[in-house]
């Protein structure tokens, strides 16, 4: 596996850590214990990091020396590509025999693609986000050159993972995917992790109150939308609820966007009901996700939404933007509440009757629990697995 822009070790919620490093990390561990022995590729950061990190049997994390061992702008990354690929092929072919390359995000997959052409491997790629669908949500931060080095890969992969039948058509209409090779495979949730429990004990362990709360897990960066929960906030009748907001900033405009959020928080004259929380390890989000009475979802766009799947797991309602792979996840009306367009109060009216009605809240709580089962990192693995072995039988797709 390349994930070259972010480790799997990574803390999600900060830098460019987020849902892809919870992905590829449980992937991986799902992968090796069904047998499928897996090293992941990712760029040192570090100068601590020694070059291989076993995890666990059969699942191996390797640092690549790219660039210099410290973090840098994702704008900057192109500029690494041919080094990445000369530390990629080194390991490779000192490691012994590898059936088939799987990139995860653009940059991955820019390498991922001349890996296959120099080492004659099937390259599967995943792409979490597309450019192109980002910017028709209003985000444009990625270097110029993203969107045409992902049309190249789409061409020429082997075979493209989709998580939800929404970033399938996004692929086929934005980027002129080939259908016969796209394959779409849901995420997983670990359920040993996440499920649902009580939540006085767990505001207790977080030392939080006994009064309403809203969570927003995320990266803080425009496209998650955490403006959109202060708003959603601010429009409550009840003024004793409270949000918290757990995460830090990531990418070049991230300190800029937590600082515009405080501001807009005063702004509201809301600061004193809104906790900030830093970034937690992944499995100590279970609390938060408990110890909530609604988990608000509002990104701009999503490939998927573990956050949702997670607060889902625990009993947790969501009320989430209806967008990309979150119609997916959440039944509207069922387990939680979708909403479509970017205003306030169309968030708050949701919230609000979840809030005021305890009966409901407990009712979709559990139904989002139950549903949560269809996901599972062991069924994704699962069919990875022969994904795996069915391109590595056919012919590779070459470029045109």
């Amino acid at each position: 596996m390349l994930s070259l822009h972010t480790s799997p070790l990574a803390q999600p919620g900060s830098g460019d850590g987020g849902g892809m490093n919870v992905y590829v990390r449980s992937l991986a561990s799902a992968l090796a214990q069904a047998g499928v022995a897996c090293d992941v590729l990712t760029r040192a950061e570090h100068a601590e990091q020694p070059p291989i990190v076993e995890i666990e049997p059969g699942f191996r994390v390797v640092h690549l020396d790219a660039g210099p061992r410290e973090a840098v702008s994702k704008l900057s990354l192109p500029d690494l590509v041919d080094e990445l690929v000369v530390a990629g092929r080194a390991h490779l072919d000192a490691s012994g025999d590898f059936d088939a390359l799987h990139a995860h995000y653009w940059v991955s997959g820019a390498v991922g693609h001349r890996l296959k052409h120099e080492l004659d491997l099937p390259l599967v790629t995943t792409f979490h986000t597309l450019a192109r669908t980002k910017i028709a949500a209003g985000v444009n931060d990625d270097p110029l050159e993203r969107a045409r080095i992902e049309a190249e890969v789409v061409a020429c992969t082997d075979r493209i993972v989709a998580s939800t039948t929404d970033e399938r058509d996004e692929l086929l209409h934005g980027y002129d995917a080939d259908p016969a090779r796209i394959e779409v495979v849901p995420p997983g949730v670990d359920h040993a992790m996440f499920s649902p429990g009580e939540r006085a004990a767990a505001r207790r362990r977080l030392g939080l109150s006994a009064h309403p709360m809203l969570l927003f897990v995320g990266r803080i960066q425009p496209l998650k939308g955490a403006d959109l929960a202060l708003r959603c906030l601010a429009e409550l009748a009840d003024d004793r609820t409270e949000l918290v907001i757990v995460g830090g900033p990531s990418g070049a405009d991230g300190p800029g966007e937590l600082k515009r959020l405080r501001a807009l928080a005063v702004e509201l004259g809301i600061d004193h009901r809104v906790r900030w929380v830093s970034p937690q390890p992944h499995a100590d989000l279970v609390d938060w996700y408990r110890a909530a009475n609604v988990c608000i979802v509002p990104s701009r766009t999503e490939s998927f939404g573990l956050v949702a799947l997670e607060a889902s797991a625990c009993g947790t309602p969501v009320v989430a933007a209806a967008v990309g792979g979150l119609r997916s996840l959440v039944d509207d009306g069922e387990t939680g509440f979708l909403v479509d367009g970017r205003a306030a109060p169309d968030y708050a009216a949701p919230v609000a009757q979840l809030l005021a009605d305890e009966q409901l809240a407990d009712r979709m709580g559990a139904a989002a629990a139950a549903r949560s089962h269809r996901y599972a990192w062991s069924i994704t693995a699962a069919r990875l697995r022969r994904l795996y072995t069915d391109v590595g039988a056919r012919e590779l797709v070459q470029c045109s």
